[in-house]
């Protein structure tokens, strides 16, 4: 496996396809060769090693404890590529002396599992060891092989881990959930990271230390800040570069070069998807036009669909500015559509334009609550008929059972208003879904309908007539 691809995590590869991969504890580690990736050589193999995740691992933290006194629980290790699932898994195996079986859910099913709980009953009868499963990506098992691994947790036939990049609350069912314990990875600090690179061009051993290789320490923090909180992927530059070191020097260029574009975190479908498309709306809401225009152009340059970016912008202009800055969904519509015809990267711009406004604009969610009390209030009284005088009246049938009786044309009415006539069915008469609010634009149409609520109902009824 490629070390830097989305699947596995920091430091890890996955066992071979169908087939669990079984370490024994304390087994002395083979003299690393480079044809071993210096983040496969880099990996912690004591909790005292692991750089990061101080809120899971620091001194007086439970899962810590619970390592070290050898009764980690079954667990679910959630974080981004990098972060250190594998790692702790395979701490949590050594600090319990546990056999270590891995599996990939994306090559595994429920025949390897099953195989791999026979192997832990033999070593279990054979050795009186216990044995912990590792299934990474453990997200792409479905239902069913998810409840294939319910009795053996139960019955303690295996003490499991699964990794995962994605929210356990939507990639896992709830009864595999109930019997585990969720651990939120974060993704490692910039500090951490360029520790470990130090490390790595220092270590004789592990790293790279026996080439006595040179790199500027502003460009170990550069490296750094660009791995966006993946350490293997920082190891992974690191090591390319050092390949194309010229008399011991790591240069510049060839940072660059191995860096390229770095992908900043970003997943279509993941939980950054979510986290940074919620971090823009909120920012328009809140008014910060800086903050905005950075998840924009974060969301733009890691590969978000801009079409997506701009039916959301969209959206946020009838929900959070509505009638306050009326017409402004207008210029999205006509930013987004400036997109389309420019394309990448020259219509960004517009997107960007549409945000700063769409950020500085008064916003109202008159409308948008409006719907919401509406469609409760329909949902509690169910199909109200419509009131007799406004229903339509084309035939004398019709007429005669009452239909249109008594309805009075508003452009026939003084200031163009049938005072005191009603629209609502009876039972909510009365109820105001609409409340405009005194933002921008809509203070226009709060004072006309204050205006109109305060005129005096007739003495008498206006002329009927159909409709």
């Amino acid at each position: 496996m490629n070390p830097e691809s989305g699947s596995g995590d920091l430091f890890g590869d996955p066992p071979a396809p169908g087939q669990a991969r079984v370490a024994e504890p304390g087994a002395a580690a083979p003299v690393p060769d480079v044809s071993v990736p210096l983040a496969e050589r880099m990996r912690p193999r004591r909790l005292d090693d692991v750089l990061g995740q101080e809120h899971l691992l620091g001194p007086e933290a439970a899962l810590r404890r619970a390592i070290e006194a050898g009764k980690p629980p079954s667990m679910i290790l959630w974080g981004p590529p990098g972060s250190g699932k594998t790692t702790i898994a395979r701490v949590v195996a050594d600090s319990g002396a546990l056999a270590f079986a891995t599996l990939s859910a994306v090559l595994a099913g429920v025949k390897e599992v099953r195989a791999v709980v026979e192997q832990a009953r033999a070593r279990r009868a054979a050795k009186g060891q216990g044995t912990l499963l590792f299934i990474d990506e453990i997200h792409r098992f479905n239902k069913a092989q998810q409840d294939a691994l319910l009795p053996h947790i139960e019955d303690g036939t295996l003490r499991f881990i699964g990794a995962t990049t994605e929210n356990p609350s939507f990639a896992l069912n709830n009864a595999l959930l109930s019997r585990l314990r969720v651990y939120r990875l974060q993704p490692v600090s910039v500090a951490a990271i360029a520790e470990l690179l130090r490390q790595a061009l220092a270590d004789p051993e592990r790293g790279l230390g026996v080439r006595s290789l040179r790199l500027d320490d502003a460009w170990i923090e550069r490296l750094a800040n660009a791995a966006d909180g993946d350490a293997r992927r920082a190891l992974n530059w690191l090591e390319t570069a050092a390949d194309l070191a010229l008399d011991g020097e790591i240069t510049a260029d060839a940072l660059r070069a191995v860096m390229g574009s770095q992908s900043l975190q970003f997943d279509r479908q993941g939980d950054a998807f979510y986290d940074q498309i919620s971090a823009l709306h909120k920012s328009v809401r809140g008014s910060d036009p800086d903050a905005a225009v950075y998840w924009l152009v974060r969301m733009l340059d890691a590969g978000c669909d801009p079409d997506y970016l701009g039916r959301r912008l969209l959206r946020m202009a009838y929900e959070d500015i509505g009638l306050a800055a009326v017409g402004l969904a207008g210029r999205v519509l006509a930013a987004w559509d400036t997109l389309e015809r420019l394309g990448r990267p020259e219509g960004d711009l517009a997107l960007v334009q549409a945000t700063v406004e769409l950020a500085c604009a008064p916003k109202s969610n008159s409308a948008y609550v409006a719907l919401g009390e509406v469609r409760t209030a329909i949902a509690d009284s169910g199909s109200l008929p419509v009131p007799l005088h406004l229903r339509n009246a084309p035939t004398a049938l019709m007429r005669a059972e009452g239909f249109g009786a008594g309805y009075r044309y508003d452009h026939d009415e003084a200031d163009g208003f049938a005072r005191g006539q009603t629209y609502l069915p009876e039972r909510l008469l009365g109820r105001h879904f609409y409340r405009p609010r005194e933002e921008g634009t809509e203070r226009v149409l709060a004072d006309r309908l204050a205006a109109l609520r305060r005129l005096p109902k007739p003495d008498e009824e206006g002329r009927g007539g159909d409709s």
